[in-house]
């Protein structure tokens, strides 16, 4: 409901869910060799289940609409510009 509220609002540029941590390779390049490792970049609790791209007029904007998504009553949503 909220994916379809934001396509609707027009805000929804792009977004996906992600495959579980354990599907993960964490790509580095030292020296010119690049190495690859199973799983995540650092253990930690928290994980990257999906993302949604959108476009805000503000940081307030971009913070409504992270408040409006369902696991932010359960965890926790990033909210960060795009480079």
């Amino acid at each position: 409901a909220f994916t379809q509220s934001i396509i609707q609002s027009g805000h929804f540029k792009a977004g996906d869910g992600l495959q579980p941590t354990t599907t993960a390779t964490t790509v580095r390049v030292r020296d010119g060799k690049t190495m690859t490792t199973d799983g995540p970049f650092a253990e930690t609790r928290e994980q990257l289940g999906g993302y949604y791209l959108v476009e805000a007029k503000d940081i307030d904007d971009a913070v409504a609409l992270a408040a409006r998504i369902p696991e932010a009553k359960r965890g926790s949503i990033e909210v960060r510009p795009v480079m």
